[in-house]
């Protein structure tokens, strides 16, 4: 019984005197925790001022996402010996300069995807990679300083694709009017005077219209995280159908030497290609020539929905 108690007694003592040990550890942890975050403070205050100074910004991220896999003689599924593969990638770069009396930014987004779906007993089936995904969007907007927050500015921005259709629709929008820069980080863009140039095979569908610019950007680093939401839409002073809007959010954390994780998830929202799409469906389903009793679909009798997409991956920057 003596033995017991000892032993009880010592287990006591030792488990006593680890927690003073780890209260003695967690009180001499909590001055040199209060010292990163300061260090931090006056770390973000000192890149506030570098990034206030004139001259060029210069940096690309972007997400890698890709799957590959072989299936033979799984026959719980509907075709026993497939192979199938995926492949994303997806860029954000921008090059700005920054003067005491003007700025010039440039920006380039790409997301570019290919899938593959190859049933291995069917030999009519298209085994190659097809074009999944396919945005191509550059701009260009030159400011002139009224005040510290506002400028006069002009815009130039093209979307198209580059795998498929390049040019077929492409869209260049050139216009004039304000920038305000309210916070650091957010540019909102307003041009009341803008031409939106289509070009398309399809000059019926697609029309060139007078309208108004409107742009949203916001681009931030904190810490080991990279993101940018960029919103751009043209509404039409002439017909509400010619009209588009897009807005691209991406995600990118950092974990070592510019690779990590990123999302990025895209909406779109044009009349003129859902009608295009419509058409070419409506057609592929009669005979050739169309019946005469065809109607083909019209602005009026599509239900246009939001087009979306999104990409989960490796992250890369520099």
């Amino acid at each position: 019984m003596k033995k017991i108690m000892t032993i009880v007694c010592l287990l006591t003592m030792v488990g006593i005197s680890s927690a003073q040990t780890a209260e003695e550890l967690r009180a001499q942890m909590k001055p040199k925790k209060d010292s990163i975050s300061e260090l931090q403070n006056e770390v973000d205050a000192l890149q506030a001022q570098i990034d206030n100074l004139p001259g060029w910004r210069i940096g690309a991220f972007g997400v890698i996402g890709g799957n590959i896999s072989q299936f033979n003689n799984w026959y719980s599924q509907g075709t026993p010996n497939v192979s199938s593969g995926n492949i994303a990638i997806t860029l954000n770069a921008f090059a700005n300069l920054k003067q005491e009396k003007f700025f010039w930014n440039n920006t380039a987004n790409t997301n570019l995807q290919w899938l593959k779906f190859d049933d291995e007993d069917d030999d009519t089936d298209d085994d190659s990679y097809r074009e999944a995904t396919d945005v191509f969007n550059i701009s260009t907007l030159y400011g002139r300083t009224i005040t510290k927050k506002l400028f006069a500015s002009a815009l130039a921005e093209y979307r198209t694709t580059l795998l498929d259709n390049t040019n077929n629709p492409g869209y260049l929008d050139v216009g004039i009017g304000a920038t305000w820069k309210p916070i650091t980080n957010l540019i909102i863009v307003a041009h009341p005077l803008n031409y939106n140039f289509v070009f398309a095979d399809n000059d019926e569908i697609f029309q060139s219209s007078l309208g108004a610019k409107i742009v949203a950007d916001y681009t931030r680093k904190i810490g080991k995280l990279n993101l940018k939401s960029n919103f751009s839409t043209f509404q039409s002073y002439e017909d509400s159908d010619l009209s588009n809007w897009t807005w691209i959010n991406t995600l990118n954390y950092t974990f070592w030497k510019g690779i990590g994780l990123g999302f990025e998830l895209g909406l779109r929202d044009n009349s003129q290609e859902t009608l295009a799409f419509e058409r070419a469906q409506a057609l592929a389903a009669v005979s050739d020539p169309p019946p005469a009793d065809f109607e083909q679909p019209t602005f009026d009798s599509i239900d246009n929905e939001i087009q979306s997409y999104w990409l989960i991956g490796l992250s890369y920057s520099f």
